[in-house]
């Protein structure tokens, strides 16, 4: 991620193309919460799809919310100890001129804030992958206020914004392995603790009901990375975004492949699961290092993702949470890798002079790498922990057993994704009757 300063007297004319070029990234971006709520609802059995897209959509709206009225400014404000950023002006975007320029840079205040909205919003829409199943609706949406407000926001300026611990310390974070993945993998990881299993978790099948459901969401992941990634150094034309373009490619492929193979090598089968997500480690993994990595180092960033990741996600059996669609194992995982190898990868020859031990220079960046990536990790745990735990107590996070059983689809939002019967909707309750009757009265009509 370029770095985030405030406003400056003098800025850099306008660039209609650095505009234009932010404007199409954050509609990237803004594609990949629609593409992961279809990658987790996919992964998900049928009773629950509905809840789990629901859960990535929510995200768009309350985080939006969130945003405009004072996350932008928690995040990218003035520094405040380098913990919380805070600029009034930036407080429901009252103070911003339309044609004000974020500063160093060629593109307003707007385009910004609205890239970084969309990091925002898909953020918190990750943890829901690890919560499948079993989490009340409404719990989950005061959730997302509590979290983005407590977490994400602080976190974002700690990695991005100008005073932030992290980023006056030099952690190398382009685009959100720390601040993003390892985030909201911590995250997931914490809240599962607090919530419990999944009814008949280690007993009863539990498989994805869709595959083509899960493929359509990592293309659609896939597509809207370029977006995440390449538009992370905010259009400025020295190259190095079409790096880290080339680098998400790359890194993806990789780690696609090299998940196949240890599936393949493990389990005896290439699956449909494993390629998509073989190709989302790989994301995750290059989000933090692509601009400081060559594409060589970025398929060795790959390789060693898509291994680790797909060794990961079977330590919930071993050590017993409940982690339904694997975001500890290929967010929280994958971004530690990828934060990681910055320290032994890179270059020198992007982002920054920076070198990695393979590259001469030394371990000073891998250290640096290991406070970024521990601090944010451990910070994230232990605060989303708390916020279930007091959500659980007061409102109660978990639906019945026999909801959860029967479908928390059904319970919580009154529909289902499939309709068998060849009747139409999937309006169930006290709405189904009352339907059916309008339409008896319009065909005797």
């Amino acid at each position: 991620m370029a770095p985030a300063i405030t406003l400056a007297a003098e800025a850099p004319k306008l660039s209609a193309a650095d505009t234009g070029f932010m404007l199409i990234c954050s509609a990237l971006v803004m594609l990949m919460t629609p593409g992961l709520a279809f990658f987790y609802g996919g992964m998900v059995r049928v009773k629950s799809t509905l809840n789990m897209l629901m859960m990535s959509f929510i995200s768009l709206g309350i985080v939006t919310i969130l945003w405009v009225l004072y996350g932008f400014s928690m995040a990218f404000g003035a520094d405040k100890g380098s913990v919380v950023g805070w600029t009034s002006d930036f407080v429901g975007f009252s103070g911003i001129d339309k044609m004000a320029l974020w500063d160093g840079y060629t593109i307003p205040v707007f385009v910004f804030a609205v890239f970084q909205l969309m990091f925002a919003i898909i953020t918190p829409a990750l943890i829901s992958g690890a919560l499948a199943d079993r989490v009340k609706f409404s719990a989950w949406a005061v959730f997302l206020v509590l979290w983005a407000t407590v977490v994400y926001f602080p976190v974002a300026h700690w990695v991005w914004g100008s005073g932030g611990w992290a980023f006056d310390l030099g952690v190398i974070d382009f685009a959100g392995g720390t601040a993003v993945h390892i985030n909201a993998g911590a995250a997931a990881l914490g809240v599962i603790l607090v919530i419990g299993k999944r009814v008949g978790f280690k007993k009863d099948p539990m498989r994805p009901h869709s595959l083509p459901l899960v493929m359509l969401g990592a293309g659609l992941l896939w597509f809207g990375w370029f977006g995440f990634n390449a538009g992370s150094w905010l259009g400025n034309g020295d190259g190095v975004g079409a790096l880290m373009f080339v680098n998400t490619q790359v890194a993806t492929a990789a780690a696609m492949l090299a998940w196949l193979a240890y599936e393949k090598i493990r389990h005896g089968a290439f699956t449909t699961l494993g390629a998509a997500s073989g190709a989302v480690a790989g994301l995750v993994a290059i989000t933090p290092s692509g601009g400081a990595v060559s594409p060589l180092g970025a398929i060795a960033v790959g390789v060693i993702a898509g291994v680790l990741c797909a060794m990961a996600v079977g330590l919930k059996y071993k050590f017993g949470y409940d982690d339904s669609l694997d975001v500890v194992g290929v967010h929280m995982v994958g971004g530690i890798v990828g934060s990681l190898l910055i320290g032994f990868f890179a270059s020198g020859k992007g982002q920054s002079d920076v070198e990695g031990l393979f590259y001469g220079g030394g371990l000073d960046q891998f250290w640096k790498q290991c406070a970024g990536v521990f601090g944010v990790l451990a910070y994230s745990l232990i605060a989303s922990a708390i916020l279930a735990f007091l959500l659980d107590k007061t409102l109660g996070m978990r639906v019945t057993e026999d909801e959860e059983v029967s479908g928390i689809d059904q319970a919580e939002h009154a529909e289902t994704a499939y309709d068998f019967s060849g009747a139409g909707g999937g309006v169930v309750g006290t709405a189904a009757p009352a339907l059916a009757a309008t339409q008896s009265k319009k065909v005797d009509a």
